[in-house]
């Protein structure tokens, strides 16, 4: 086995599909923006097909556009033709993938197709192509050179077909309005489900539970609310307003100026420009307010304007439940 330089390799690769993905810029014509329109006003699924590699990036381009708001799914051709074909309607769109134009096993399918649905979009490298011409909109895209020295397994191709793919997803999601609470509806399972429907409420320490001082308690019995409680913190309370907290950084800056925890009432050392957050905002987005302003623990209230009830939620918290 002579010698190799796999890293020049592998650099090789990635410099000419760069190249390809570039150029996808140029290839995106107004027949992209009648693809949009026409995928929008579609009443039923949009549905994608491809064989061999283009077939495994309409999978993933499928289940993208389904988790970003496009309701779709993946027929293979071949099975389409064996009695898949029944799962489509006269609502449905296809999207068929090929970059030749004339893979064989959906051009055999193309007139059952037809009958399902006029909806029918291709993306091929080549207009002229029996796939691109049964399709209601083509779009080309090209890559000038496979990242394959023999120029036989796609590479470059296929990086562009998914890449035109996410375009087409946020393009659609961004037309759609779709916020992140339509996004966790459909991603309930996992780090990221999680992240997308934790709320504040369900993980900060509420009401009678949280550390509470009146504004007048002494800094001593302070200290012994916030030692019980085990947050590092307490917040501090004038007829049942928070006006303050008091924290494990406040009493370092106590005892550096040798403050008498006897005789000092806590509203002299709290911290009155406090952050906090509504009780049903997401969790993660208590996570970017503390790392945003280098702070552990926000002050929770309610979005109810009727109701008072107040809370402590910190970056422990955070962790534990593993938010960050």
């Amino acid at each position: 086995m002579k010698d190799k330089n796999f890293i020049s390799s592998a650099l090789k690769v990635i410099e000419i599909e760069s190249s390809a993905v570039a150029s996808l810029k140029n290839q995106i014509k107004p027949d992209f923006e009648d693809l949009c329109l026409n995928i929008l006003s579609t009443k039923g699924k949009l549905i994608l097909m491809g064989i061999g590699k283009s077939g495994h990036i309409a999978q993933k381009i499928s289940a993208t556009l389904s988790s970003t708001g496009t309701a779709s799914f993946f027929i293979h051709p071949t099975e389409a033709a064996h009695g898949d074909l029944g799962m489509i309607n006269k609502k449905d769109s296809i999207l068929i993938l090929s970059n030749s134009g004339e893979t064989k096993e959906i051009i055999e399918i193309l007139p059952a197709l037809k009958r399902s649905t006029s909806n029918i979009f291709t993306l091929t490298n080549n207009n002229q192509s029996t796939i691109a011409k049964a399709g209601k909109i083509n779009l080309v895209i090209r890559a000038d050179e496979e990242a394959c020295p023999l120029d036989l397994a796609p590479t470059s191709s296929t990086t562009i077909a998914l890449v035109f793919g996410d375009a087409l997803a946020i393009a659609l999601l961004e037309a759609r309005g779709f916020s992140k609470d339509d996004f966790a509806k459909s991603h309930p399972a996992g780090q990221l489900g999680k992240k997308l429907t934790t709320l504040v409420q369900d993980l900060a320490v509420m009401n009678e539970k949280a550390p509470m001082v009146d504004l007048n308690t002494s800094l001593k019995e302070a200290l012994m609310v916030v030692t019980e409680k085990k947050l590092g913190v307490t917040l501090v309370s004038n007829e049942k307003k928070i006006v303050g907290v008091f924290t494990d950084g406040d009493l370092r800056r106590c005892l550096n100026d040798e403050v008498d925890i006897n005789k000092t009432p806590i509203k002299d050392v709290m911290t009155i420009k406090f952050k906090s957050i509504e009780s049903k905002a997401l969790a993660i987005d208590a996570a970017e307010i503390m790392e945003k302003n280098k702070i552990f623990t926000l002050v929770v209230h309610s979005s109810n304007q009727n109701e008072e009830p107040t809370g402590i939620i910190t970056m422990h918290q955070l962790l534990e439940a593993g938010i960050i």
